[in-house]
C-alpha cells in the first residue's frame, strides 16, 4: 500500500513543478521555467514503470492514477507553455491570446477522447508536445508570423486521427527509439543550460530525433 502512494505522489509532483515553472514565466527566467519542464519529462518518463512495480491498480483500485497523470501533463505540457506563448510574445502580440486559447482548448479535447492513448501504445492526434514545440520556437528566434502559423497547424492536428507512436513504450524500433530519445533528452539539457544563446550545431543536431519520431508514427501507421 504503501509503495502504490509514494507512485502516485512522485507523479504528483509534476503539478509542483507545473506551479515552480509557471512563477519563472511570469518572473520572465525563461531558462529555469525549461529547466523545470525538463523535470517534469524525466518524471512522466519514470513515473509509469514505478507504478507499475507498485502494482498501484491492484493496491488501490479506486484512485486513477491516469487522471492524475493526464491533469500533471496538461498542466506542464499544455497550460505552461501556453504562459511561455503570451509572455515571451512568440507570436505577435494580438496573436498571443488567441493561439494560447487554440493550444488549450484544442489539447483539452485531445486528452479526453478514449482512444488518446490506445491500448497498443500510440497516441491519436498530435499528443500535445507543446513544450518541445515552444521551446524550439523560443531557442529558434524565427518570425512571429512564422511561429503562429506553426502553433495554428498543430492545434488542428490535434483533430486529426494521426498515430504517434510512445516513445517509451512503442514495440516498434523500441530499443532505437529509447536509445535516440536518451541523447536527445541529454542535449535538450545541455541547449537549455547554454540559454539564452545555443549552439547552433547543437540545435540542428537536436531535430535529429523529433525527425526520426515523426518519420516512425507515420510509416507505422500507415502500415497499420
Amino acid at each position: 500500500m504503501f509503495e502504490a502512494w509514494l507512485a502516485h505522489a512522485y507523479t504528483a509532483t509534476g503539478a509542483v513543478i507545473a506551479f515552480l515553472a509557471a512563477t519563472e514565466v511570469f518572473e520572465g527566467n525563461y531558462r529555469a521555467a525549461f529547466l523545470w519542464l525538463a523535470a517534469q519529462i524525466v518524471v512522466d518518463a519514470t513515473d509509469g514503470a514505478l507504478a507499475r512495480s507498485a502494482k498501484v491498480s491492484e493496491r488501490l483500485p479506486w484512485f486513477n492514477g491516469a487522471k492524475l497523470d493526464d491533469i500533471i501533463d496538461y498542466l506542464c505540457y499544455v497550460f505552461v507553455p501556453a504562459l511561455i506563448v503570451w509572455r515571451a510574445l512568440l507570436v505577435p502580440e494580438w496573436w498571443a491570446v488567441p493561439v494560447a486559447a487554440a493550444m488549450l482548448l484544442s489539447s483539452a479535447y485531445g486528452f479526453n477522447r478514449d482512444d488518446a492513448k490506445t491500448t497498443d501504445h500510440f497516441f491519436t492526434g498530435f499528443p500535445s508536445y507543446w513544450n518541445i514545440v515552444v521551446f524550439y520556437l523560443y531557442v529558434m528566434h524565427g518570425a512571429q508570423e512564422v511561429n503562429t502559423l506553426v502553433m495554428l497547424a498543430l492545434a488542428v492536428l490535434v483533430f486529426v486521427p494521426i498515430r504517434y507512436v510512445y516513445p517509451s513504450r512503442t514495440p516498434y524500433w523500441r530499443p532505437l527509439t529509447i536509445m535516440l530519445g536518451t541523447v536527445w533528452g541529454l542535449t535538450l539539457l545541455v541547449m537549455i543550460w547554454q540559454l539564452p544563446v545555443v549552439s547552433r550545431p547543437l540545435l540542428w543536431g537536436s531535430l535529429v530525433f523529433p525527425l526520426y519520431y515523426v518519420g516512425l508514427s507515420l510509416v507505422v501507421g500507415w502500415r497499420r
